[in-house]
């Protein structure tokens, strides 16, 4: 019987803690070595459906030589307003072994890039962890970078203890009715705030390089939800009040809306500028420096890669 808390958890082949899932905070039990989906939608199956050099992340992980995004398939979560959706589903991606995931981590360092940007890896990461660590024996020098949900479980995210070099986390949601509405998850104010502390325990001061890439540390991202103005302040209070300038702020303005969004009308539109004016006034009224913003043009579709299965 696997101990929930992960004790000894290095003793354990990776695929032996998916026989009962409880990886996630759901701990829905599915047996995902059985080849049973769980909430995340994937067995224990490795799905990726890219691996390539993306320049739409945060000027620091990107740069201008981008960075290298694996995005996986399925997630713990089941945003509504995801713009991933049918990836986070998991109805996108090609199955990979843990040998060939730690290839791709080096292939694309040999393509330039700034790091391994894991995206919505919660659900694989004791092998994520795995394909890490071959991929260091093998050579890989770059940081990787965790593009996490922040809906994770400090023991989950304790087997990346001297793996992550960066955490690119997402903090959706102080409200836990919105939580529940939109994402099914009424406990997720509760699971970031706790895996949030977690990551800067594992990386508590921001380090760049002389480019300006950021070497260690975390980065929260917020993404402001139409209506949800208070909701957004809520998010940078917590953060920056627990965190100070120890934790980089990004906030968001590219909520897209989609078809699908018609069962919910009071989200079914783009942020105005006012409501991200308000979001921003507020941050700089706190006096927090470290932070990056966008524009509105950012709100579109075309930040949708193809899930084509490159470099696959």
């Amino acid at each position: 019987m696997i101990q929930s808390d992960f004790k000894n958890i290095s003793q354990f082949d990776p695929h032996t803690l998916m026989e009962h899932c409880e990886l996630c905070p759901r701990k829905c039990g599915a047996e995902r070595n059985a080849g049973k989906t769980g909430v995340c939608g994937v067995s224990s199956d490795i799905y990726v459906a890219r691996a390539a050099l993306h320049f739409w992340e945060e000027p620091c992980i990107s740069g201008t030589k981008g960075s290298g995004a694996v995005f996986f398939s399925g997630c713990t979560l089941k945003c509504v307003f995801c713009q991933n959706y049918e990836l986070s589903h998991g109805e996108n991606g090609k199955r990979v072994s843990i040998d060939r995931l730690s290839e791709i981590f080096l292939e694309l360092e040999e393509k330039g890039a700034n790091n391994i940007n894991l995206v919505t890896p919660d659900h694989y990461i004791p092998e994520i962890r795995e394909a890490m660590i071959l991929a260091r024996t093998r050579g890989l020098k770059i940081p990787n970078v965790i593009n996490c949900s922040g809906y994770e479980t400090k023991e989950l995210l304790g087997m990346l203890d001297g793996l992550a070099d960066i955490y690119l986390d997402d903090f959706k949601y102080m409200d836990a009715e919105k939580a529940k509405k939109y994402s099914g998850a009424g406990d997720y104010p509760e699971r970031a705030k706790e895996s949030l502390a977690e990551m800067v325990r594992q990386c508590p001061k921001p380090v760049f390089n002389d480019d300006g890439i950021m070497q260690k540390g975390v980065i929260v991202r917020h993404l402001l939800m139409p209506g949800m103005v208070r909701n957004g302040k809520a998010v940078v209070d917590y953060v920056y009040d627990t965190y100070g300038d120890d934790v980089y702020l990004s906030l968001m303005h590219q909520f897209t809306p989609f078809e699908r969004l018609e069962k919910y009308p009071e989200i079914n539109r783009k942020v105005t500028h006012r409501e991200y004016e308000r979001l921003i006034n507020h941050a700089m009224e706190k006096g927090i420096t470290n932070a990056f913003i966008q524009d509105g043009s950012v709100a579109k579709e075309s930040f949708i890669p193809d899930w084509n299965g490159e470099g696959v």
